[in-house]
């Protein structure tokens, strides 16, 4: 039996492309934008902003939270999301280090 999909990758590469596969959706994408424009944490705003349903969004936050894109905290019923700088700093790392090396590559094309 041959090899996973994945499994033959480096671990990182891996973790990076399950984060960038998060981000693949514009509701997350959306989202991500609103935090990065607010200088406080955003709790309910969401339901205003973006075009879907309560639940979905809640789902969208799910999923953004599992990949440490965001983190959020608790404050009796309300739950108050951020970024979670320490993860972009990972993935623009990432990102960057492509970035170098496209552009490192570029004449030889």
């Amino acid at each position: 039996m041959g090899i996973t999909k994945t499994a033959g990758f480096a671990l990182k590469t891996n973790q990076m492309a399950q984060i960038l596969k998060v981000l693949g959706h514009p509701a997350r994408l959306s989202i991500i934008q609103m935090l990065a424009k607010s200088s406080d944490c955003v709790g309910n705003e969401f339901v205003a902003q973006l075009p879907l349903a309560q639940p979905t969004i809640s789902r969208h936050l799910a999923e953004l939270k599992k990949a440490e894109l965001i983190q959020g905290s608790i404050d009796g019923k309300n739950i108050s999301y951020c970024i979670n700088p320490k993860r972009w700093n990972q993935v623009q790392h990432f990102l960057h280090n492509i970035t170098l090396e496209i552009q490192s590559n570029k004449e030889r094309c």
